[in-house]
């Protein structure tokens, strides 16, 4: 394979990336943002490498979580607080179902790009060039707002790095104390519509209770006030990626400063393109989206380029076919792997293949679909004889009303009470956590108790 070098991918075909205008200001830009520090560390990346290599193998679990695409109209402490909270309450009750250490990676401090499906937008007669994402162009109907500004970019950083202080201050700092987070998750099940979780979380309370009375507290053990989260974006601007790029000193290897981990869509995984060009070369654990036109060659091809060395943890397949296809599609990929020998850790993002449009003409996301596909994705691995290793999201910790369904019933006349998101139709708290319990009993084997059982 050719040698790599970070600026190998401008000779690559590259989609899904804006054309700006003003070519001095993007240099500027990239020159600015290069003396810019780092926003993670090579040492974070190669340990969350080895956790996902134990989620591989089963040992551990992959929870990945977060917005569709971060806004800098709705950026506060508040709602990196919120989202981070309702990760760490699904945290808790996945480790109770799977028994294995749940490894935490949000969608976030860096999920500013959007891939679309058209390169353009018509509101009336009006024609404007697609909202790309706040690092790319702005959300506004207008044609000023929808010029690629490579100024962004600055913007984006900035947000990232304050994201990642927080949320830094978050991990270490006693707001993860395990008991306070399972308090947060009673409250949850308190309420009459959730009462078939209640029988789990008093299970965990009483799981709780008998290690503090056996001395294990987060007073006693720091390991119990504290967690490790790390960030994860699309690697869709890669200007930007680019720019953040960095030689690790221990190991002398390339590394992409801007996010623990990295994905390559499902719209730019293009054996030859732009995007796997530049992740190839990075030695952060990459996420690689397989959708339903993702063929055995290409997956073959990718898994070559992305993962020569095969080492376990470097590469993750999130699987996104959509209800009712995932047997369809995900059988053959596994049997490609297998064939190969390849270590891959296999996630399920059962979001992408389920939007739709709703009577009341917004795009939504039945909750009954997204679950449907988890329990199809676990389903084949245990046909297979191969490991469900994680789940993808895409959610909030706000109470908005874009996904229909869940105990709350967000029905279609609902959704335009609070629909909040910029791109795509994200989980609120409550379904997060509810498909939490979900997929915990999924990993456990034991059913939630019905509603006959405990009504």
């Amino acid at each position: 394979m050719s040698e790599w070098v970070k600026s190998g991918w401008r000779s690559k075909p590259r989609v899904q990336m804006p054309d700006y205008t003003d070519p001095e200001a993007l240099k500027a830009v990239e020159a600015q943002l290069s003396k810019y520090p780092p926003l993670v560390f090579a040492g974070e990346a190669r340990t969350l490498k080895k956790e996902l290599g134990k989620a591989s193998r089963g040992e551990a679990f992959l929870l990945q979580g977060g917005d569709c695409a971060e806004s800098f109209a709705e950026f506060s402490a508040d709602s990196i607080r919120d989202t981070f909270k309702v990760m760490l309450q699904m945290a808790m009750v996945l480790t109770y179902g799977a028994k294995v250490p749940v490894v935490k990676v949000g969608r976030m401090a860096g999920q500013f790009a959007k891939p679309r499906s058209a390169p353009v937008e018509k509101v009336g007669e009006v024609e404007l060039p697609s909202y790309r994402g706040d690092i790319i162009n702005g959300f506004e109907f207008t044609s000023e707002a929808r010029v690629p500004d490579p100024a962004r970019m600055l913007q984006a950083y900035t947000q990232a790095a304050a994201s990642l202080n927080l949320l830094r201050a978050f991990s270490k700092g006693g707001f993860a104390d395990i008991h306070r987070v399972h308090s947060w998750t009673l409250g949850f099940t308190d309420r009459d519509e959730a009462e078939k979780y209640r029988d789990m979380a008093n299970r965990i309370q009483d799981t709780l209770d008998f290690m503090a009375a056996a001395g294990l507290t987060a007073e006693t053990n720091h390991e119990l006030g504290t967690v490790d989260f790390y960030t994860s974006h699309e690697a869709l601007l890669l200007e930007y990626e680019e720019a953040l790029c960095r030689i690790d000193s221990t190991s002398g290897l390339p590394v992409a400063g801007s996010g623990h981990m990295l994905w390559i869509g499902d719209r730019t995984r293009q054996p030859d393109g732009a995007h796997v060009e530049f992740c190839r070369g990075v030695q952060n654990p990459i996420g690689l989206k397989c959708g339903p036109s993702i063929s055995n060659d290409d997956l073959k091809g990718l898994i070559e380029k992305l993962n020569p060395e095969n080492e376990a943890g470097r590469l993750t397949l999130i699987a996104r076919f959509g209800a009712g296809s995932v047997g369809d599609h995900l059988p053959r990929l596994i049997k490609t792997v297998q064939e190969m020998g390849a270590n891959v850790l296999w996630s399920c993002d059962p979001m992408h293949g389920n939007t739709i449009k709703s009577a009341s003409g917004y795009k939504t996301r039945p909750f009954e679909s997204v679950l449907r596909e988890v329990q199809e994705f676990f389903a084949v691995h245990k046909a297979e004889g191969t490991i469900p290793g994680g789940v993808h999201f895409e959610m909030t910790g706000k109470d908005v009303t874009e996904c229909t369904g869940g105990v709350r019933a967000v029905t279609d006349e609902d959704l335009s009470d609070r629909y909040h998101t910029a791109c795509d139709p994200r989980l609120n708290a409550s379904q997060a956590l509810e498909l939490a319990f979900l997929v915990a009993e999924e990993l456990s084997g034991h059913p939630v108790a019905s509603e006959a059982a405990v009504g």
